[in-house]
């Protein structure tokens, strides 16, 4: 169709309109740039955290629940302290104005994309530690027991049965990172508005604003592709869990 005219088929149509526009293939970079960046980064960093966490260490149980105030924290407020920090007047250009360095506008300029990954992890990194946690938690000690006798080292452990029976866990953290990835658009939004930076607009802004607009055959189209390429992403990576899971365990 044709937005809110008369009915008639146009093909494919609004799949070239859409792919040959500027803003959705800005928007589309933008998103799958920091699932590349931000998905990695929160897992490694997660279970890097959860590993220490998981040890016997004194005051642990404080760094838990430092770890875990994010997750009760409204959007809202955790963007409040974002804007603080980072706005034109805010507490980091505060010091730089005071060492008499130039101030950046963070929220406006490339920044803005490193700032949003930070929010990002920041606020979803918790949760993904307690995954991970309670996968480490489920790995018998046995096994652990059977190698230092063998006089395997850290590594070697790690490597021979952390990583294997971390696998579902690490599968399922992966595939709960891109879905929160997907819902950053909120914390973009409210650090920066429905334009923000050309760095941090994400198909979600490409949405909302031609919702806004009322433009609903490129809303539909964008929609119906998305949505198209996450059922296959997950089916693959579905696939692939259950072809090769169970034989890198073994």
């Amino acid at each position: 169709t044709e937005g809110i005219s008369a009915i008639s088929f146009v093909g494919f149509d609004n799949f070239k309109g859409l792919l040959e526009s500027v803003s959705f293939r800005l928007a589309a970079m933008n998103t799958l740039k920091f699932n590349l960046i931000s998905v990695p980064f929160i897992l490694m960093l997660s279970l890097a955290i959860a590993l220490l966490l998981n040890s016997r260490l004194k005051y642990i149980s404080v760094f838990k629940s430092l770890f875990i105030l994010p997750l009760v924290i409204p959007v809202a407020s955790i963007v409040l302290v974002w804007q603080i920090l980072f706005g034109d007047y805010g507490a980091i250009n505060g010091i730089l104005n005071a060492c008499n360095i130039e101030t950046v506008d963070w929220l406006n300029s490339s920044w803005s994309f490193f700032i949003l990954v930070s929010l990002y992890v920041w606020k979803n990194c918790g949760y993904n530690i307690i995954l991970f946690i309670a996968g480490l938690n489920s790995i018998p000690l046995d096994y652990y027991e059977a190698a230092n006798i063998d006089g395997a080292g850290r590594l070697k452990r790690f490597l021979k049965i952390t990583v294997p029976y971390l696998i579902p866990t690490g599968f399922f953290v992966f595939i709960i990172s891109i879905i929160n990835s997907f819902k950053v658009f909120r914390e973009a939004y409210l650090l920066a508005g429905s334009y923000p930076h050309q760095d941090i607009y994400m198909l979600q802004h490409f949405m909302n604003n031609n919702f806004d607009n009322l433009n609903y055959q490129r809303l539909s189209t964008a929609a119906f592709l998305i949505v198209s390429l996450i059922v296959i992403l997950v089916f693959f990576l579905f696939s692939f869990e259950e072809r090769y899971g169970m034989n890198f365990r073994n």
